[in-house]
């Protein structure tokens, strides 16, 4: 529901197993295989060599420093730029105002603007799921959807609480909340669970 970039981070994941299952698998050869060890120190003793004459054909100067390196702190720059821009565009999406109109003389008599903030439907459900002892948690949060305001809901019941029950009576909330605002909003409940709900035990009054 979020703006969160979930196939460019799903990409990102399969890259990268891809990545450290070759090295992984290059590693344990070099352990296992006495051939592939010796051809990889062949191989990478004449790398060295080439880079090594590599940075005294670029040198800036007399006694200065290869202009690759200058190549590489930029190439790193350009990285770090776009990791800090694909963190900041997890999680994207939230939104503040459920409902927003603007009305004319024709409506009531007065012209004038409504808006309607989104934390009025979280805390009133929030509120509501909280008072429930056969839920663990509950939290509620508001999201842009394509242009439109949408709530999720997700909670996390006890072991043993069906969980089609704890629907039932989340819908009859949000039916409630639509009622007293006058505004239907898209609603997505999640019900969860975690491994403390089978550790975890209903407070009892003995």
């Amino acid at each position: 529901m979020n703006g969160t970039p979930r196939g460019f981070n799903r990409f990102m994941l399969v890259l990268l197993g891809l990545v450290l299952m070759v090295l992984g698998a290059a590693l344990l050869a070099l352990a296992a295989i006495p051939a592939f060890a010796r051809w990889w120190q062949d191989w990478a003793g004449r790398q060295v060599v080439q880079l090594g004459d590599l940075a005294a054909q670029t040198r800036m100067g007399s006694g200065a420093g290869s202009w690759i390196w200058l190549i590489v702190a930029a190439a790193l720059l350009v990285l770090v730029i776009v990791m800090v821009s694909w963190i900041a565009n997890q999680g994207k999406g939230r939104t503040n105002v459920l409902f927003d109109r603007t009305g004319t003389a024709d409506d009531d008599g007065a012209a004038g603007k409504v808006v309607l903030s989104c934390a009025v439907a979280e805390q009133a459900l929030k509120s509501a799921l909280t008072e429930r002892s056969d839920l663990l948690s509950a939290s509620v949060t508001s999201y842009d959807f394509r242009g439109e305001p949408c709530v999720r809901v997700r909670v996390l019941p006890r072991q043993g609480v069906a969980p089609h029950q704890v629907a039932g009576d989340v819908g009859a909330l949000v039916e409630a909340m639509d009622a007293l605002l006058g505004v239907e909003v898209p609603v997505l409940v999640s019900i969860g669970s975690a491994a403390r709900v089978r550790f975890t035990k209903a407070e009892r009054v003995r």
